[in-house]
């Protein structure tokens, strides 16, 4: 049972400020469908387990048959989150349109991205930024749309290729540095502020669809500012880049070394990547008596069957109690995507055929019903 009701959702669409219009882009098998899941879970359409399994949004058989997305499919999914201001609960209805990987239909992400404000962009963690990434970053680009980015897989580099911490931030920066030499060539000028992404502006994640979590830095810094007593804003600036956390000295420095010989490792890898990969390691080997510990020290509570997961379901189950994929894309839609008010301002010329003085060009522009 979805949990929200045909009469909610109409009530939202009177409220502009709080829809957002979407679109899912990525190169073919990035995993935008399994993505998707998590988001429609949380919505309540399909139960949370099945989250990165189901392929909710791939409706047609050919499409389940074959395993990747032939038609672009829109989903309307409806929230209450206090994401924005951390105290009261505000109503969101966010469009998201599911668009084909695969280059044999890029018409069908014109199609999507003529229609929507922001785009999630996926990229696979070890394939990196590939051809069609490139390809429908520059429509949507194009089409005034701005990005926000998603690195998937993350599961694939810590299980399979064993990497370390450092060698994952690496992986991401590298990633990111690509993303945006793309986004830097085919940015509008007139759409405001910088398209770029960034992981301290909160417009990166990173995480694994198949499993169903993510993070933000906005997430962590949320979680660690009361122990470092810094403010959120601040924080997320040193949970990235060469930042460094000096036990002996209490304050971040900018320098890896310890004073004693040693090397510090960075911010990044110390708060975020350590606990995410030594909770993921000993979840698949079935340590359990480790992380029964870690989960004790996280909060996190298991419930009647969960008790006897083991391995990958197990992974799954703690992990989507922790950093819940859903949390932190909400999230990244709500607060870094325009909404149709702030979108239309800019993309009303683009999208009307018409001359913009006139009372429906002046009207679209200002999302005026």
């Amino acid at each position: 049972m979805p949990n929200f009701t045909f009469e909610q959702i109409r009530e939202i669409m009177d409220v502009p400020g709080n829809i957002r219009n979407m679109s899912v882009i990525a190169h073919v098998d990035h995993g935008k469908s399994t993505l998707t899941d998590s988001l429609v879970a949380k919505a309540g359409i399909i139960a949370g387990e099945k989250a990165g399994d189901a392929r909710h949004t791939d409706t047609r058989k050919d499409e389940q048959e074959r395993g990747i997305t032939i038609k672009s499919t829109g989903i309307s999914l409806y929230y209450e989150t206090d994401v924005v201001n951390q105290k009261d609960t505000e109503k969101y209805l966010i469009n998201l349109i599911d668009s084909p990987g695969h280059v044999d239909f890029s018409s069908e992400v014109t199609a999507a991205l003529r229609v929507t404000d922001g785009a999630l962009v996926v990229v696979d963690y070890v394939e990196g930024v590939c051809v069609q990434t490139e390809t429908v970053l520059r429509q949507a680009l194009a089409e005034k749309i701005k990005p926000v980015l998603f690195i998937n897989k993350v599961d694939r580099g810590i299980l399979e290729l064993q990497v370390d911490g450092e060698t994952m931030y690496q992986n991401f920066q590298r990633v990111i540095e690509n993303a945006n030499v793309i986004i830097s060539t085919y940015e509008c000028e007139d759409m405001g502020e910088d398209q770029q992404v960034d992981p301290t502006k909160g417009t990166v994640a990173f995480g694994s669809a198949l499993f169903g979590w993510a993070f933000t830095l906005t997430m962590f810094a949320r979680t660690y500012s009361s122990k470092f007593k810094l403010d959120r804003e601040k924080l997320m600036k040193k949970l990235w880049g060469d930042w460094y956390f000096s036990p002996t000295e209490k304050k971040f420095v900018t320098a890896d070394d310890d004073g004693k010989g040693g090397q510090l490792r960075r911010c990044f890898v110390e708060f975020i990547m350590k606990p995410v990969i030594q909770l993921c390691r000993n979840t698949m080997e079935g340590k359990r008596a480790i992380v029964d510990k870690m989960l004790v020290g996280l909060g996190i509570t298991l419930k009647g069957d969960e008790k006897d997961y083991e391995g990958k379901a197990l992974f799954k189950c703690v992990f989507q109690k922790w950093i819940n994929a859903a949390d932190a894309l909400i999230e990244m839609i709500i607060m870094k995507l325009p909404s149709p008010v702030k979108a239309q301002a800019y993309r009303a010329a683009y999208l009307y055929e018409g001359p913009i003085d006139d009372p429906c060009g002046q009207s679209i522009q200002k999302c005026d019903q």
